[in-house]
């Protein structure tokens, strides 16, 4: 016996054997897939087919139109299709019309679930014009295997298109194009070109100071402080200001104000030297619009993709502030001078600043954080007081710049003096002598053979000869190769491109320590028991190199 269907059990039963009324909600929707492709499915020819359609059935009133513009149909979280629920259950509508299967919905299961399960329960009429469903008139129509096929068509039809734009999008990421829908805070998107980025001029200013004034000394907090009080207005406010329909993913309120975080993730963003990074978040399916954090290893960064706002030293230095305890004070604007640079010599913990009270004034000094919260038996004071210890570092630092000073005037002495060239003819002269004795030892390694076959000499005697030029020549070659390396370095004189000397020099004449000399030279400093301090500078392997330069050019040190 065939299958009864369930509209005919539910519908017919209550409303066959009366004239019914039907309050019909005519459903448009299309999704930013769809587009306009076809004329046929644009919101406009949908109305109008549905209207059409309504005006030729008499028991048949349209109570509303529902329309979703620019949603999928792959779930059924839509505006419009929420509140064309919401009065099919207060019993204002009782029929739905829509187009076709795929503009209700490309969820197969969620659209067999409404069709087969909840219009029934609730007594909707349901009509599909291009389908030719209609559950009341034809209730047979609704168990055809032909609807269930359709939906899985469509949600097939679904899910080739996102794994096509997937792709596409993938493609233009690791091309180096831009594809999000906005750009980023300093930057706008090329008229010319929507795939590229140029440089927005006021706000690339902001992201200026904000980089500026981290290395100054402020804190994430003051500067955000410090741009309200300006009346700058936070990236969010910034982009509405110029028309752009934006809204940040984690608020809801925009009060057009700065806050921290918003100031440490311009400080981290290296989007400002250059590199493009995208694919830092993945939508987990067609299905599940749900946008989960992808791990580092995965986004996809071009490197000089676009013009940089911020050189890329600037950058690296506030990354290496940022991995520091760098907090401003209380009631300050800038951190302390030595903040996030000073270690404990033995425990190796950050020092703590304390302010000691006398009767003939105030001072400052450093103890070990350990000491002083943890234990007094794992670690002692190592206190050393602030004044001291800024005329110590001062002090070795200064000595530093003087002996960089100093290399860099014996490098200009020996250009100047014409030394490298008189090496160079030296070296010339020894390359003559050996290539002499290399074309000498080639002669008589050719003269072997013709003596081994003339019997003057043995096969062995032939072989053993022949090895000891073999070798020879191989060395008298290794030796003209590094001598015509040797000609081209002194040709083009004495090199000065080393890192130690271009950042130490550079502050030649400072009469004062800065927090900015600080994070330029220093990486830490550790303080021992009793006051004594050691600087980890930075640049230490090409500071090793300067020494060793300056012990191989003695005498002109000397005279310089």
């Amino acid at each position: 016996m065939a299958r009864k269907s369930k509209y005919a059990t539910e519908l017919n039963k209550t409303e066959a054997k009366k004239k019914v009324k039907w309050q019909a909600a005519l459903y448009v929707r299309i999704s930013r897939e769809d587009g306009d492709k076809e004329e046929s499915d644009s919101i406009s020819n949908q109305r109008t087919l549905l209207r059409d359609y309504i005006s030729c059935e008499s028991d048949i009133d349209i109570y509303g139109i529902y329309i979703d513009d620019g949603w999928s149909g792959t779930n059924f979280d839509r505006p419009d299709f929420l509140r064309m629920m919401e009065d099919i259950k207060s019993r204002s509508v009782n029929c739905v019309v829509v187009k076709d299967l795929s503009r209700f919905g490309r969820n197969y299961i969620e659209v067999g679930n409404y069709i087969e399960k909840v219009f029934p329960f609730m007594d909707v009429r349901f009509i599909s014009i291009n389908d030719t469903l209609d559950s009341f008139k034809n209730p047979q129509s609704m168990n055809n295997l032909i609807v269930p096929f359709k939906n899985i068509i469509n949600d097939e039809y679904c899910r080739d298109i996102s794994n096509k734009v997937r792709s596409s999008l993938d493609l233009k990421r690791k091309q180096g194009k831009f594809i999000g829908s906005f750009a980023t805070f300093g930057y706008l998107k090329d008229p010319d070109d929507r795939n590229k980025l140029i440089v927005d001029e006021y706000a690339s200013a902001i992201v200026r100071d904000i980089f500026s004034w981290f290395i100054e000394g402020m804190g994430c907090i003051t500067i955000a402080k410090r741009l309200n009080d300006q009346g700058v207005l936070n990236s969010t406010a910034y982009k509405q200001s110029l028309g752009f329909n934006y809204r940040h993913p984690t608020g809801e309120k925009n009060d057009k104000l700065w806050c921290s975080s918003s100031v440490r993730r311009i400080l981290i963003n290296r989007m400002y030297i250059g590199t493009l990074v995208q694919g830092k978040n993945k939508v987990k399916s067609y299905k599940v619009q749900v946008s989960v954090q992808q791990p580092e290893d995965k986004w996809i960064e071009i490197e000089n993709s676009h013009e940089a706002i911020i050189d890329r030293e600037t950058f690296d230095k506030v990354q290496n502030l940022l991995k520091r305890d760098t907090r401003t004070p209380p009631k300050k604007k800038h951190v302390y001078l030595f903040a996030g640079f000073l270690r404990c010599a033995d425990c190796r913990k950050a020092m703590n600043r304390k302010l000691i009270s006398q009767p003939y004034g105030e001072y400052h000094y450093y103890v070990c954080s350990t000491f002083k919260k943890m234990s007094k038996e794992i670690c002692s004071k190592h206190t050393i007081r602030s004044d001291r210890l800024e005329e110590a570092v001062f002090t070795t630092i200064r000595q530093h710049i003087n002996f960089a000073v100093s290399i860099d005037e014996v490098i200009v002495e020996i250009n100047e003096r014409g030394k490298a060239k008189t090496d160079s003819r030296r070296l010339a002269k020894a390359l003559s002598e050996k290539e002499a004795e290399k074309r000498k030892l080639e002669n008589m390694k050719l003269a072997l053979y013709p003596d081994w076959k003339n019997g003057d000499i043995s096969k062995e005697e032939y072989q053993s000869l022949k090895e000891q030029f073999d070798t020879q020549l191989l060395y008298i070659e290794e030796t003209i190769k590094n001598i015509n390396r040797e000609i081209g370095e002194y040709e083009k004189g004495v090199d000065n491109n080393n890192a130690f000397i271009a950042n130490f020099s550079k502050y030649t004449g400072i009469e004062k320590l800065t927090r900015e000399m600080l994070i330029e030279l220093v990486e830490y400093i550790y303080v021992h028991e009793g006051g004594g301090i050691t600087i980890q500078f930075k640049f230490s392997d090409e500071f090793e190199q300067a020494v060793e330069f300056m012990e191989n050019n003695k005498e002109m040190t000397e005279s310089a």
